[in-house]
């Protein structure tokens, strides 16, 4: 989807080094020092305008959260929430979700969240989609055994190819939500995505999936 451009969103990045990390390759193997802690870190893959992770940070105080974003715009908006919100235990990355072990030692991370992703309807675009056999390779590295991917999305057509290639790959499917909004899910935080696509009646579907 094509987002706007945001005048002074790389300045904006640039001049908030705390919340966002410049040299993310540097804090690999790292995350617990950069947060100065040692609780579980969980990330967001395509974090969007950040309505999601710092929704999750202020909910959960005792998690630490990094939300990643290739957009230089969009991820400018999510630190105008970290910053609202005054949130210590959020860090934002503008890197490519395919290269995550650049910036994560294995086992690193302790939850993987996808949210509202692309669904790259093309046959021919299916090695972009996120939840791809290449990018499950990708996430079981950073993730520790039997780590989590938690997913979410309004596509039915990406759901159900998400579903397949999760059980292809071995993983084993936890829970499964074919209407979240309609069940008794407690405590969802929503995208900015979710609650648009909510507020016209669409239906999200949403699963855990564990390696």
């Amino acid at each position: 989807m094509r987002v706007r451009k945001r005048k002074g969103a790389e300045e904006h990045l640039a001049n908030n080094p705390y919340y966002v990390i410049l040299s993310p390759e540097d804090a690999k193997g790292k995350w617990h020092q950069v947060f100065g802690n040692d609780k579980p870190i969980h990330i967001e893959v395509g974090s969007g305008k950040g309505g999601f992770i710092t929704g999750m940070a202020a909910q959960n105080p005792d998690i630490n959260y990094i939300g990643i974003d290739l957009q230089i715009s969009v991820l400018s908006h999510a630190l105008d929430k970290v910053l609202a919100s005054d949130l210590d235990n959020v860090r934002l990355l503008q890197v490519d979700g395919s290269s995550l072990t650049n910036y994560f030692a294995d086992q690193e991370i302790d939850l993987l969240y996808l949210n509202f992703s692309d669904p790259w309807p093309k046959t021919k675009h299916e090695k972009r989609r996120l939840t791809y056999k290449t990018f499950l390779d990708i996430y079981k590295k950073i993730l520790p055994e039997h780590g989590e991917i938690h997913f979410k999305t309004d596509n039915r057509g990406l759901f159900e190819y998400s579903l397949a290639s999760f059980s292809q790959y071995g993983m084993v499917l936890q829970k499964v939500w074919l209407d979240l909004h309609a069940s008794d899910f407690a405590d969802n935080v929503m995208t900015e995505y979710e609650q648009k696509f909510s507020d016209k009646g669409q239906v999200i579907y949403r699963v855990e999936a564990r390696f």
